[in-house]
């Protein structure tokens, strides 16, 4: 029978949940999000992105599937080599599990991650409470250990989500230089073909584009406000006149590189669900996303024009360059999870590297 310690969900604005520890048994804190997806608990929990968040699940039970074997290299559910999320918030946590490729439960992984897990909540009343007041900090407390309120947003949080070190992926023709701002690894697996080299690089390496054929810039955590050190290696790629594409933080960053503003959303988009439309035509995808910033499509200089658009609120999800191969988006195409309409843009990108 298992037995689980009662803890306590405080929201900084004095609101307090209980429930009860499933994970690691330590007190955390950091700004408390809900994702909408049904299923990819895996690939969420280890997606950069997520880096000093507490994540709540909107869907009702988590846990069934369980966890499998952790991967290393680009295929596979792992996102990067751990658990990125401070906290994973449900209402209801089956901690018996079945599915071929499990090897423990979710309650073990996160205790092996040094994680916290809080079950026993009114996730629904908690995901309309943030609706209502947006995304906001919250600490979880444990055994009475109280711990100060972290607000991810106000750090530089890309040198604990990039790599050290240039990684070099592939050794096809064509030479994509991937900025790497809190990369998942299914973004490389999309980027790597017969025909591709993809050399990864840490956030502050130089962009010496002469050396690429292309770049990419990746996902990650955090106010893109606070990443102004990045943006100059950023505009100098962008008058090479060779092919760019921002994905998520990527794509706030283009932006910003190029004079266009960013803001906070309310309660951001998070999950695999947030339909998008095309800006020139009628064509719509649903898309997987994660992000608490948005692009401020009015503040876009003439040369660039916005790409599509979000249907639930109408904020921007991509830009692109009316003359040159620059293009972003705020959705993620390589999904991981979600649904795979978007992946042609790999495609798009591969066409502007004449594959």
């Amino acid at each position: 029978m298992n037995y689980y310690k009662n803890a306590l969900l405080v929201l900084e604005d004095g609101s307090v949940f209980e429930g009860f520890s499933f994970g690691y048994e330590s007190s955390t804190s950091g700004e408390l999000v809900f994702n909408t997806g049904m299923v990819g608990y895996v690939e969420a929990l280890t997606d950069p992105s997520y880096y000093g968040q507490l994540l709540i699940s909107t869907y009702p039970q988590v846990g069934n599937y369980g966890v499998p074997a952790a991967n290393s290299g680009m295929s596979g559910r792992y996102e990067s080599a751990r658990i990125q999320a401070r906290a994973f918030i449900l209402n209801s946590y089956s901690a018996q599990f079945d599915h071929w490729s499990s090897k423990r439960s979710l309650g073990d992984w996160l205790k092996d991650e040094k994680t916290v897990g809080l079950f026993g909540l009114d996730t629904r009343a908690l995901t309309r409470h943030l609706r209502d007041k947006g995304a906001m900090l919250a600490k979880i407390i444990i055994d009475e250990r109280d711990v100060p309120f972290y607000d991810p947003n106000k750090a530089f949080l890309l040198p604990e989500v990039s790599v050290e070190e240039k990684m070099i992926h592939g050794q096809g023709a064509k030479k994509i230089a991937l900025l790497d701002c809190g990369c998942k690894r299914s973004i490389i697996a999309n980027l790597l073909n017969d025909k591709t080299t993809v050399v990864q690089l840490p956030y502050n390496a130089p962009l010496e584009m002469d050396r690429y054929d292309g770049l990419v810039i990746s996902s990650g955590p955090g106010d893109p406000g606070q990443y102004q050190s990045l943006l100059p290696g950023i505009i100098k790629a962008l008058s090479s006149g060779k092919p760019v594409m921002g994905i998520c933080l990527g794509h706030q960053l283009m932006a910003r590189a190029v004079g266009a503003a960013t803001y906070k959303l309310k309660f951001g988009h998070r999950g695999q669900n947030q339909p998008v439309r095309e800006t020139s035509g009628n064509t719509c995808f649903v898309t997987s996303q994660n992000h608490g910033f948005a692009v401020q499509s009015d503040t876009l200089p003439p040369e660039w024009q916005s790409m599509y658009i979000n249907l639930n609120d109408e904020s921007n999800e991509g830009i692109i360059h009316k003359t040159e191969p620059y293009f972003s988006v705020q959705f993620h195409p390589e999904a991981a999870p979600g649904p795979h309409d978007t992946r042609f843009l790999f495609e798009r990108f591969f066409k502007l590297l004449q594959i």
